[in-house]
Formats: structure tokens, C-alpha cells, sequence
């Protein structure tokens, strides 16, 4: 699970995803993901009603996408870990408002995402750290409604629970245990 914290028209945002990933020896994370806005953007518009009357309403901004991530670590030390996230990612966005009987959408146009970054992460004890996401969230469909809404930083800050280190403190005669091995602390 995370949440990813932004800008989309000078409002504050929240992008919140689930991902999975696997690790190859610590230096290496391969991974996929879902994410989705997670806080009403919204624009006021004046709409005419059944009968003929105008009225105010909010025109919300969604979006939904997958995501394909890679993180190379470049250092490492006993505690402290610095790596170079980037994430794609592929989806769709609309626009939606209720007209007063129904909620009307807008046509779904297909929209890419490319999210460069570093991370930070500092290790607390073996199984336990803190860590931060900076990126640029870069929307790669050229138009100016997506680029002015979604390009922006991002920032992510981590609890990070390392529960293979647990299981190894917790197991230490286990065959996996022997196989891997905890990190060394």
C-alpha cells in the first residue's frame, strides 16, 4: 500500500496504490501497481438544468492507471540507502459532474505517466526504517488540460518493515533461514 502526495491545479493531492514487487540481492526492485486519485479535484461549472435553469456544480477530475516501477540502489550503507526509483505508468482519466438527476462523464481519454526519482531510507533496527519518495510526475499526453493538472513533484514518505528480517530473527534454525540468512547488521 501507498500514498503519494502532490499538486493538481496549486491543490494538495493524494494518490493512493498498491503495488508488488520482488527484490533481487537488495540492489534491484522489479514491480506493477494500481494507483488512483484519492481527493476530490474539482473545477465549479454552471450547467443548465431539465428546466431550463442554471446552476453551480462540481466538475471532479479522476484517474486511474497502472504502474511498472524499477529502483536501483547506488549506495548503501549500515543504515542509510540512497536509489533511483522510476515508475511508468498507463491509464485513464475523466471528468465527471452531477447534473442534478444523474452523474454525467466525460469520454475516458488514455493518458501515460513517467515519474523519475530518488529515494532516502534509514534503517531504525534490522526489520524496521523510514523512508522518502522525491520524483516529477510527468504526464505524457501533450496537451495542455492533462500537463497544467498533473505534472508536479511528488513526495512519499515510507514505514518500512522488512519481514523477512523478522522471520529470520524469529526462525533462525529454519531452512530458509540458512538458505538466505539475515542481512547483516
Amino acid at each position: 500500500m501507498e500514498s503519494r502526495y502532490s499538486f493538481i491545479n496549486n491543490s494538495a493531492t493524494k494518490v493512493t496504490g498498491v503495488r508488488l514487487g520482488l527484490s533481487f540481492k537488495r540492489k534491484l526492485r522489479l514491480g506493477l501497481g494500481y494507483s488512483w486519485l484519492d481527493t476530490d479535484v474539482f473545477e465549479k461549472r454552471i450547467i443548465t438544468d431539465v428546466n431550463g435553469n442554471l446552476f453551480n456544480t462540481k466538475d471532479y477530475f479522476k484517474f486511474g492507471y497502472v504502474c511498472f516501477y524499477a529502483d536501483f540502489v547506488f549506495h548503501k550503507t549500515k543504515r542509510w540507502q540512497l536509489s533511483v526509483p522510476i515508475q511508468c505508468g498507463t491509464g485513464l482519466y475523466w471528468t465527471q459532474y452531477n447534473d442534478g438527476i444523474k452523474i454525467v462523464k466525460s469520454k475516458k481519454r488514455f493518458l501515460l505517466f513517467y515519474e523519475p526519482g530518488i529515494t532516502i531510507q534509514y534503517k531504525i533496527t534490522k526489520w524496521l526504517g523510514l523512508g522518502l519518495d522525491v520524483c516529477g510526475r510527468l504526464a505524457l499526453r501533450n496537451t495542455n488540460y492533462v500537463g497544467n493538472k498533473l505534472n508536479s513533484f511528488v513526495l512519499a514518505p515510507k514505514l518500512l518493515i522488512w519481514f523477512d528480517q523478522i522471520f529470520y530473527t524469529i526462525a533462525p534454525k529454519s531452512k530458509l533461514t540458512e538458505k538466505f540468512g539475515p542481512a547483516y547488521w
